[in-house]
């Protein structure tokens, strides 16, 4: 198996994005998947790296990356060194960073006997199922979405009740990383981009609007993203197809760090509902 880790590109923003590319070298075209980590995530997160050698075994070329934002760098692609672009990021930046991505791949040429570009399927875990929802509504060169755990609004995230004069005031409020005990950031900015934004990033418009293969998977045991985000997707979009994983949790009964060779049951499971719904 071919890998190529932390190819970087240069993004929209003055950030760069880190690449990772897992895929067979056959001199054949394959479909192309495209992963989106989620909200205080990052493409060598937990069991990331072995679902993506799953997706090349079984014929794809896999790609993930880390959002140009999400606050590793270069350096140090995992966990949060780089707390001042976590602050800043937001959910405009990560869809111009998908897009350099898909850019990248139509016109890359070190790969075009590997790639093939009717075949581009986007995959988003949590807050990315939204960024992969909205893009491939407005992105023809998009053939199918999968959305894992995927949230269903981002308005109800972006503002809290009551808070939003103290945010504004202070200009920053931190949100607590249970896992390395950081204080995360996020800027006001957060917000007024999102205000001037609203009717792109309503994941509701954009899914109402999908005309394309759309695979919606939850685990019934998600206390992070609802079940019920999952339910109005798919009430949304009565094309798309829902699968629910039984007694599994945000991240298909996965941590990080990932130390096991395999992945869990759960995971198993949602790569091969994956797998098989791209195979149609």
């Amino acid at each position: 198996m071919k890998k190529c880790k932390n190819l970087i590109l240069e993004g929209k923003h003055n950030k760069p994005i880190l690449l990772d590319i897992f895929y067979n070298e056959t001199y054949q075209p394959k479909p192309i998947v495209i992963f989106c980590h989620g909200y205080k995530g990052f493409k060598d997160w937990g069991a990331w790296n072995l679902m993506a050698e799953t997706f090349a075994n079984a014929g794809f070329f896999f790609l993930k990356f880390n959002f140009s934002h999400n606050g590793g760098t270069v350096e140090q692609p995992i966990d949060f060194p780089d707390l001042e672009a976590f602050g800043n990021n937001n959910y405009t930046k990560e869809l111009d960073d998908l897009e350099t991505i898909i850019d990248w791949v139509f016109s890359t040429t070190k790969f075009k006997n590997e790639i093939d570009l009717n075949q581009l399927s986007l995959i988003g875990h949590s807050r990315g199922g939204g960024i992969v929802s909205i893009k491939a509504e407005e992105d023809e060169r998009v053939s199918s979405i999968i959305s894992l755990a995927g949230v269903c609004d981002y308005k109800k995230r972006t503002a809290t009740s009551g808070s939003l004069e103290q945010w504004k005031k202070e200009g920053v409020k931190y949100v607590l990383n249970g896992r390395t005990k950081q204080q995360m950031p996020h800027f006001y900015q957060f917000y007024e981009d999102f205000i001037q934004n609203e009717e792109r990033l309503t994941i509701r418009r954009a899914v109402e609007n999908l005309d394309k293969p759309h695979l919606i998977i939850h685990g019934d045991d998600d206390t992070s993203v609802l079940l019920s985000e999952a339910m109005f997707l798919h009430e949304w979009n009565p094309n798309s197809k829902l699968v629910i994983i039984k007694n599994a949790n945000h991240v298909f009964n996965t941590n990080h760090p990932w130390k096991q060779e395999m992945v869990s049951k759960e995971l198993e499971e949602t790569i091969k509902q994956c797998i098989s719904f791209l195979k149609i």
